[in-house]
């Protein structure tokens, strides 16, 4: 049976009970009607060989004021009784086992009430389950619904639309601005960008011009691209993350969730003591009375409250819970793997250092170039202009300013001549500045010329988030990992760089979205896993991970294939994360241990003989209010929910 017929199924069991047990409550109690009875006899004459197991009939007392009752065992009960004896089949001896045996005994014994009030019990902690684990819709869904269905495609009579799945190799492709590029393949004509940062984790708008390579699932920029295409859609770079995806949902980690945990233990026990009352004294209402104190309502109801409650205060944190199960688990995972760009970096360029010629003034060429980059629309023009402003340098009148593609931006500032371009375009027409230029380095750079004479180089690397370092060094005292990795798709001295910044040890560079999956489930089989990512080439990994947090709205791939969904990407939300999952594992266990352990004092009684069958409904409904107003505390936020300096 599908999710959402089981949903459907679940809910009309529910609503149905409801109106069952109060109309028969209305019957009862309200109008007072008298308790008519009518008698069903079944006649067997029996001819065969098993004659001799039974001869004669059977007489059914029905009463007439508890028909709505008989409704409610018929409709809701037999099939929670069926699913229960599946799971059984199936070795799932969980805490529902229990509420099906009450179910079945309390009819046998004609505890109609009794048995109607389990079905409710277990029809409300199945709702609230499955409301709990709901999701949006699936990651291979969200992948198909990204790429684009059409493609440009250039012939002799004009630019045409066609299917991509037609697109063949060789076909010349127009993209036009800020749309996905359909295929892998190489520019012929057009000087543009395009952002390739969900595919490949590097954190910069890529230029391209004639002779650059382009990826199918990357996002053009302001120009429009003419492209040849190197390889068919269902072969290029997005293609095959998708397959890669389509094959890590297989292998999903399957968390064991704690009420299952906890009904492994508590189910026989409860069943031990209830056989072994009606054993010693041979009395099977003590049986039943046991069952009914013992059905496990703490499990079925009390943990689901807790869970709703915590994810209630997650959403007010901005942190969207997508599986519900890795709130129990979290705290429990010991090895931290980390994308690079948009986790524990910004995913933005900021210039990192200005090297002037022995000629020049640092802040003079600082102020020259911060006025001038304000002008500009090239991706690290903003870094510089923020670099500027945080030096408190004043901005200067710019004129004559140009802006070529490949060939940066130049104009006149005040007085002077500059140019902020490429160090391979400088050399192509000026071979004789190398000697003055510093070796190259990681991250991107820059050179700068005033007046013609090379003044400065201008180094740039993704920006480091302030409290990547403080939150990476208090993983292990405070919430006892024991490894913490970075795995990303970016250079290795980019990585590296950011590795030695924030004082992680477990480094891997250039990783393809294969390589990831393979690394993650490898530290999954030694270790529950914990992985933060934000880009397309992170959703195999999110999925084959323990858990998989998702940093940010700018990729719905990512989110869906997440566990759960950090909205405005910070770190700090992230060990807030870490704090509601093992804050709620505690509240659960209280409420469900507690609660327990209250109705094994009462299953003694009930065994004892001292507790009947509807006393033992009343003694549970107690500890079961008071099992799920603890539940509830979830809900209400403490005064902290971090413990590191930012």
């Amino acid at each position: 049976m599908s999710q959402p017929q089981q949903t459907t199924s679940e809910k009309f069991i529910l609503v149905f009970s409801l109106l069952g047990i109060g109309t028969y409550l209305v019957l009862q109690y309200g109008l007072k009607l008298p308790d008519e009875t009518f008698t069903v006899t079944l006649n067997a004459n029996l001819a065969s060989a098993v004659a001799d197991l039974y001869q004669g009939q059977l007489s059914f007392p029905l009463y007439l004021v508890q028909s709505p009752l008989y409704l409610v065992l018929l409709v809701g009960g037999v099939p929670l009784v069926l699913q229960i004896v599946a799971k059984f089949m199936r070795g799932d001896f969980g805490a529902d086992l229990l509420a099906g045996t009450s179910i079945v005994t309390a009819v046998l014994l004609g505890e109609h009430l009794a048995g109607s009030l389990v079905i409710l019990m277990l029809a409300s902690g199945e709702v609230l389950e499955t409301y709990a684990v709901r999701k949006a819709s699936s990651v291979l869904e969200a992948l198909a619904k990204r790429m684009p269905s059409i493609a440009h495609k250039q012939m002799e009579e004009g630019v045409r639309d066609i299917p991509t799945e037609k697109i063949n190799i060789g076909d010349t492709l127009l993209v036009l601005p800020h749309e996905i590029c359909p295929v892998d393949g190489t520019v012929l004509d057009g000087v543009g960008s395009m952002d390739e940062s969900y595919l490949t984790g590097e954190p910069y708008l890529m230029e391209k011009t004639s002779g650059s390579q382009v990826m199918s699932g990357a996002i053009n920029g302001d120009s429009a691209l003419t492209i040849r295409a190197d390889k068919l859609v269902v072969d290029s770079r997005y293609a095959k993350i998708t397959e890669v995806m389509r094959a890590s949902e297989q292998h999903r980690p399957k968390l064991r969730r704690l009420g299952d945990q906890l009904g492994a233990l508590y189910t026989p026990l409860a069943l031990l003591i209830a056989i072994v009352s009606w054993w010693y004294y041979g009395d099977v209402v003590r049986f039943l009375a046991v069952l009914v104190i013992a059905t496990p309502c703490p499990l079925l109801i009390g943990i689901p409250v807790v869970i709703i409650s915590s994810i209630s205060l997650a959403a007010k944190r901005e942190i969207i819970i997508k599986n519900p199960a890795v709130l129990e688990t979290i705290g429990q995972c010991t090895t931290a793997i980390f994308d690079k760009t948009g986790t524990l970096t910004y995913g933005r360029p900021s210039l990192t250092k200005l090297i002037p010629s022995g000629t020049h003034n640092e802040g003079t060429v600082l102020t020259l170039i911060g006025s001038l980059e304000r002008y500009s629309r090239h991706p690290l023009s903003n870094s510089i202009v923020k670099a500027a402003e945080k030096a408190g340098l004043p901005v200067l009148t710019v004129r004559n300013i140009k802006e070529l593609a490949g060939e940066g931006v130049i104009g006149e500032v005040d007085g002077k001549k500059v140019q902020v371009t490429s160090r391979k375009k400088i050399l192509e027409r000026q071979p004789d500045i190398a000697r003055l230029l510093p070796p190259v380095s990681g991250g991107l750079e820059c050179v700068v010329l005033i007046d013609g004479n090379y003044a400065a180089l201008l180094q740039f690397r993704d920006e480091v988030r302030t409290d990547s370092s403080s939150f990476i060094n208090h993983l292990k005292p405070n919430h006892a990992f024991g490894k913490v990795m970075i795995v990303s798709g970016d250079r290795e001295s980019e990585v590296r760089y950011l590795a030695e910044e924030v004082g992680i040890k477990h480094v891997f560079f250039s990783q393809s979205p294969e390589q990831k999956l393979a690394i993650v489930r490898t530290e999954t089989e030694r270790a529950k896993t914990v992985y933060l990512g934000d880009g397309i080439n992170d959703a195999p990994a999110l999925t084959a991970a323990t858990i998989g947090i998702a940093f940010g709205q700018n990729s719905d791939i990512t989110g869906e294939s997440a566990d759960a969904v950090i909205m405005d990407s910070s770190l700090l939300k992230v060990d807030e994360l870490f704090h509601i999952g093992e804050r709620m594992r505690k509240i659960a266990l209280q409420s469900a241990i507690g609660g327990m352990a209250l109705s094994l004092v009462g299953m003694g009684f009930a065994g004892l003989g001292y507790l009947s069958p509807v006393a033992g409904a009343i003694t549970q409904e107690l500890i079961d209010v008071i099992a799920i107003l603890n539940a509830f505390r979830a809900a209400i936020p403490p005064k902290t929910l971090s413990d590191y300096q930012q």
